[in-house]
């Protein structure tokens, strides 16, 4: 069953209304180096990962431009999962790995979604986003989905698909892409940083009904 994370969260009531709806990880946006509604500081990030029930996972979105920056983030705001967005190597990725108690989630830019095998082997799991200039996701649009799915079939390593996903598209890309998980933020939103909870109920429950194809041999 592919999983369902909403991100970008900013507010204690969206956190319920995608648990609420099902949802299995929630998102939280700290310290990134762009523009974004859905950026909240590190005290509120802490407040809002604690407003979390117990077996919801927590995630930390950063772009941090050295890991040792993500390293104190983790320790403060204290989630199940970090994911990092921007141009850390393979090495800063593996050193940060190394030195938090969460699992590791790196994006790909989904332009460029072959760069994946560079991080198959020190990342926990692999985010392929549509990202802007700045190499930040959250950019609302689509991306070739089939080359995604061609470029990561073979990982040995759990993939997330993000990047323009709705609910009213969603059942069609993971058909497509046939993904671990999908991560969606302004695709439930009323405005920037505040979710519409009838989107985020429809996402999830887009996402639950699709069943994947049996395999005869």
């Amino acid at each position: 069953m592919t999983r369902v994370k909403i991100c970008g969260l900013t507010r204690e009531e969206d956190v319920q209304a995608a648990v609420d709806a099902g949802a299995d990880a929630v998102g939280f946006v700290v310290d990134v180096p762009v523009d974004t509604p859905r950026e909240v500081s590190e005290a509120r990030a802490v407040e809002l990962v604690d407003s979390v029930p117990p077996f919801v996972t927590t995630v930390l979105v950063t772009m941090p431009d050295a890991p040792e920056r993500a390293v104190e983030l983790v320790d403060s705001v204290d989630p199940d999962v970090v994911q990092v967005h921007g141009d850390l190597t393979p090495g800063d990725v593996a050193y940060l790995r190394s030195k938090v108690d969460a699992r590791l989630l790196k994006q790909v830019d989904a332009t460029d979604p072959g760069t994946a095998d560079r991080y198959a082997d020190v990342a926990d799991g692999l985010l392929v986003d549509s990202v802007d200039a700045e190499g930040a996701g959250g950019t609302g649009e689509t991306h070739d989905w089939s080359r995604t799915r061609a470029a990561t079939a073979d990982l040995d390593v759990p993939v997330v698909l993000a990047g323009g996903l709705t609910p009213e598209n969603v059942t069609r890309a993971v058909a497509t892409v046939d993904p671990f998980a999908v991560d969606v933020a302004s695709g439930v939103e009323s405005a920037g940083g505040v979710k519409d909870h009838d989107a985020v109920e429809a996402f999830v429950a887009a996402v639950r009904r699709y069943r994947r194809p049996t395999v005869t041999p």
